[in-house]
């Protein structure tokens, strides 16, 4: 599939337009985050999973971006949910893509999401006892968490 019937293809499929570009930017409710990842592997071929981080947008709430690759075809696409002020679940893309496995985990223990379905959601990076996710925004970066400050 080449990224021009990519593009057609999603656009159908989410009844929304897809902007032509590389990669294809592709917004999708949060509703269907699994199943348009599922979509993309599936029907387009996008085998490799590439990254997934967050945004925090502060009053708009946080956003989880994943890029995902057909490697043969030359197709990219950077998948983005928001997720809207106050909400921080969102399901996980680790049924779909394994490789979503610890960067989920690494957005749980810098943003707070919780990724539905995760098999394995705890810490990473922080220790166990740490409060708060420091990559949010409305985190204090002053406060003192021992021993690590």
């Amino acid at each position: 599939m080449t990224p021009e019937q990519a593009r057609v293809s999603l656009t159908q499929t989410l009844g929304t337009e897809v902007a032509a570009g590389v990669p294809l930017v592709v917004d999708v409710p949060p509703s269907r985050w699994e199943e348009i990842a599922r979509y993309a592997k599936d029907t387009i071929g996008c085998r490799f999973f590439n990254f997934l981080t967050a945004v925090d947008w502060k009053e708009q709430g946080l956003e989880v971006v994943a890029r995902v690759d057909n490697l043969e075809e030359g197709v990219s696409l950077m998948l983005k949910t928001k997720l809207g002020p106050g909400i921080t679940n969102c399901a996980s893309l680790t049924p779909v893509y394994r490789g979503a496995n610890w960067m989920e985990r690494e957005c749980f223990d810098m943003f707070g999401i919780h990724f539905d379905n995760h098999p394995d959601l705890r810490r990473i990076l922080l220790d166990d006892g740490w409060e708060g996710h420091p990559l949010l925004k409305s985190y204090a970066v002053d406060t003192p968490h021992p021993p690590y400050r």
